[in-house]
């Protein structure tokens, strides 16, 4: 069974989206976890798809300097590539989407992204949105919505990809259509567009209006 949508721009996400990082991830905020005296589960189960700024405004110790948190975490975790992949099909079919129809919209800051992508092999947009591009991070609107604006397209004829909780709730709140990358349970994800991966999904149809995206698992 394959599902089509119409798009004039696909705006991706990156981890879980289009990598897998969860061990680097685990690694990153088990680290900060352990020094810092705080829990690596609470971390865990909010931090997936939020600029790191914000989980530790949320889970640090009282007092911490973000900045500086933040900054320390970004040192260590552009270091780790050990457990990196890509997601399957990713690569291709990030390929096959037009130059001028393609964001990537993540979280991670600016130099982790562009590594993150060019060691799986996966081109990397001319419009990158990253966690140093705006001051309200996902769930809220403003990073789709920046892209969007980047692109010079509407945001009700982009699709985005996304794997995270947050990053879907920031998509639909910025009008846009989602398509849901992996099994996330969440009631957001409720009757969306859902793929495993990339594999069976291509680009067709490409013009001046727009192009077609079949998805096929």
């Amino acid at each position: 069974m394959t599902t089509t949508l119409r798009a004039r721009a696909i705006l991706f996400d990156m981890d879980g989206t289009l990598v897998d990082s969860t061990a680097i991830v685990e690694r990153v905020w088990g680290r900060f976890a352990d020094e810092h005296g705080v829990s690596i589960a609470d971390i865990m189960r909010t931090s997936h798809g939020v600029k790191a700024h914000d989980t530790i405004r949320r889970h640090g110790p009282r007092g911490v300097d973000v900045d500086v948190a933040a900054a320390d975490l970004a040192a260590f975790e552009i270091e780790q590539t050990d457990g990196l992949i890509e997601i399957a099909g990713a690569g291709r079919f990030v390929e096959q989407v037009p130059e001028s129809g393609i964001a990537l919209v993540t979280s991670a800051p600016h130099a982790l992204a562009r590594k993150r992508l060019e060691l799986c092999g996966i081109r990397v947009p001319s419009v990158v949105v990253a966690a140093e591009d705006v001051a309200h991070g996902k769930p809220d609107p403003e990073p789709y919505l920046t892209a969007a604006a980047a692109l010079g397209i509407e945001p009700g004829d982009c699709v985005v990809f996304e794997d995270a909780v947050a990053g879907i709730h920031s998509a639909l709140a910025a009008g846009m259509r989602v398509v849901v990358v992996g099994g996330v349970t969440d009631d957001v994800a409720h009757g969306l567009t859902r793929i495993v991966d990339y594999t069976g999904s291509s680009i067709t149809q490409v013009d001046e209006t727009g192009f077609s995206i079949v998805l096929g698992n």
